[in-house]
């Protein structure tokens, strides 16, 4: 099977793409993708292309000045944070990764990729990508791992566990160590304002299981 896989990357398919190819679970295929990635760089991670967020990205998140992260246009979004990391595929493709993330409770909402594509197809998702924020800006990959991953070792306190699309496209983000340099929450404090596609009661009901009710803010409903 690895082979078959190997031939339908070199190709750019997607790992979901190349699951439904083959008629087997996503899970079956991602390890699969990770090795084959693994063989073409050896020990080195490939390289960095490029690295987004959106701007606003800091809004109620604390953030340690030390790191020097600057955000471009502070105060400009609430809480739902997008990342994209494209890494060197070959020498005129690249691997994209699309992470959702929310920041103040939930972590990764959704995450899309491995996706290759070329420098034209890259600049024309990406406009797609941010395209419900007021812009986007290029940031080190440290930021988008600190974002991500930190986010994710949050919401885990709380009792959530990061969407199943993530899993595929962690690797993008290069090796965790722990520790974020941001603390998230609103300003410190869990605060869960209800998505198009959450279960907001299951929500409730596992922050009521962790903390009291003067512990977290919510919104619910339209």
């Amino acid at each position: 099977m690895q082979n078959k896989v190997r031939e339908l990357r070199l190709q750019g398919r997607s790992p979901k793409e190349i699951a439904r190819a083959l008629k087997v679970s996503p899970s079956v295929v991602a390890p699969l993708v990770r090795a084959i990635a693994a063989e073409s760089t050896g020990t080195a991670e490939p390289e960095v292309v490029g690295c987004w967020v959106n701007v606003g990205w800091s809004a109620g998140l604390g953030v340690d000045p030390a790191r020097g992260w600057v955000d471009e246009q502070p105060g400009t979004a609430e809480g739902m944070v997008s990342v994209l990391v494209a890494r060197r595929h070959t020498w005129d493709r690249m691997t994209l990764c699309g992470y959702l993330v929310d920041a103040y409770c939930l972590g990764v909402k959704n995450a899309v990729g491995p996706e290759v594509c070329d420098d034209r197809e890259l600049r024309r998702y990406r406009e797609y990508f941010f395209g419900e924020y007021a812009g986007w800006q290029e940031v080190p990959i440290e930021l988008a791992r600190h974002l991500v991953f930190g986010s994710i070792d949050y919401a885990r306190k709380l009792g959530f566990e990061p969407h199943e699309d993530f899993a595929p496209a962690a690797d993008a983000l290069g090796k965790w160590e722990g520790d974020a340099a941001i603390t998230f929450g609103r300003d410190g404090k869990p605060f869960y304002m209800e998505g198009p596609y959450d279960d907001a009661a299951k929500v409730l009901r596992t922050l009521r299981r962790s903390l009291a009710d003067d512990e977290f803010d919510y919104v619910t409903g339209g």
